[in-house]
């Protein structure tokens, strides 16, 4: 399969600054369309297809590789699972993050409602109304696990607004999960080092039309009601000591001028390496990773670094570590 990203895609994730360029995903041969009964998880061959979801809703699950734990990868805002599996002209040879860990352990990715890959290419998964936060997305998640019969132990690898579902996920069902990966991960810990005025200039930038995509399901999950709900559930069930790595860009994500409440790029970058330092200091073993080559977008510019971690994680996970 090959895709194009046509245009810039400004405002998917944390992203202001764009993406552009030919990406070409990881070609895995036929895939398997058929779910399979409930007593056979997809633990093993090729899997890419609509998943029934309840409700006359389906999501898109695409799945590879074998073994444990199950690897999910939650992309980030606006961004569909092909962000796990494509390239662009900056990525290194090698195989991008999903592939390459499909080598080692079952992966699987799937698209969130109103997510997309440049201009044209939409989500696989049933629109819905819009906006949500991040707990409709956590909803979501676990529907789609039950429905296709993924069973644990669960490792979650999330990216951008990614990370804080899978992090709301770890906490609203801390028994499913094993381990954990946050790729500069966005978080509630952002509040405080932005004041309430900058932080709903940042929702709005984030969750904002994109001029020139037509695109009226895109996604907005919004991050104040988000932020809420990860502090109200972290409460409940903090983060236990599971095998956790925290992966933090290095260049700074250029911001437009002009922002109000003095919104600028070194105020959001001051803020975002403090929250990242609070991400790493959830769990007492936490490794924490600086991606030096990398802003934003790490699995386009260092999808090795992610596997690291990953595959860290997973013998961990496998070793029974805590």
């Amino acid at each position: 399969m090959r895709s194009r990203l046509r245009s810039k895609v400004a405002g998917i994730a944390i992203l202001v600054a764009g993406l552009a360029g030919t990406v070409a995903a990881g070609a895995y041969g036929d895939a398997d369309t058929s779910l399979g009964p409930p007593d056979s998880p997809l633990h093993k061959g090729d899997f890419a297809r609509e998943v029934p979801i309840g409700h006359g809703r389906e999501l898109y699950l695409e799945c590879h590789g074998k073994g444990s734990p199950t690897v999910i990868l939650e992309a980030g805002l606006r961004s569909r699972s092909d962000f796990w599996s494509e390239r662009l002209p900056e990525t290194p040879p090698g195989p991008t993050v999903l592939p390459a860990v499909a080598r080692f352990t079952h992966v699987c990715a799937y698209d969130r409602p109103g997510t997309t890959l440049g201009t044209e290419d939409f989500s696989r998964s049933t629109p819905v109304k819009m906006p949500r936060t991040a707990a409709d997305a956590v909803a979501d998640l676990q529907k789609l696990i039950r429905a296709a019969h993924l069973k644990g132990p669960l490792f979650l690898v999330g990216h951008s607004t990614g990370g804080l579902i899978t992090r709301l996920f770890a906490a609203t069902h801390p028994s499913e999960v094993a381990g954990m990966v946050e790729v500069d991960a966005l978080s509630e810990f952002l509040q405080g080092p932005l004041d309430p005025a900058q932080i709903a200039a940042y929702d709005k930038l984030n969750n904002g039309p994109i001029e020139g995509l037509d695109y009226p399901d895109l996604e907005q999950i919004l991050f104040r009601p988000s932020f809420a709900e990860m502090r109200a559930a972290a409460r409940r069930h903090p983060l236990p000591d599971i095998p956790f790595s925290v992966i933090s860009r290095a260049i700074p994500l250029p911001l437009p001028k002009g922002l109000p409440a003095g919104l600028t790029t070194p105020v959001v970058e001051k803020a975002w390496r403090e929250a990242q330092d609070r991400l790493a200091e959830l769990t007492p073993h936490a490794v924490h990773v600086i991606a030096h080559h990398s802003s934003h977008y790490i699995m386009f510019s260092q999808p090795e670094l992610i596997v690291e971690q990953v595959r860290r994680v997973v013998e961990a996970v496998r070793a029974g570590a805590r």
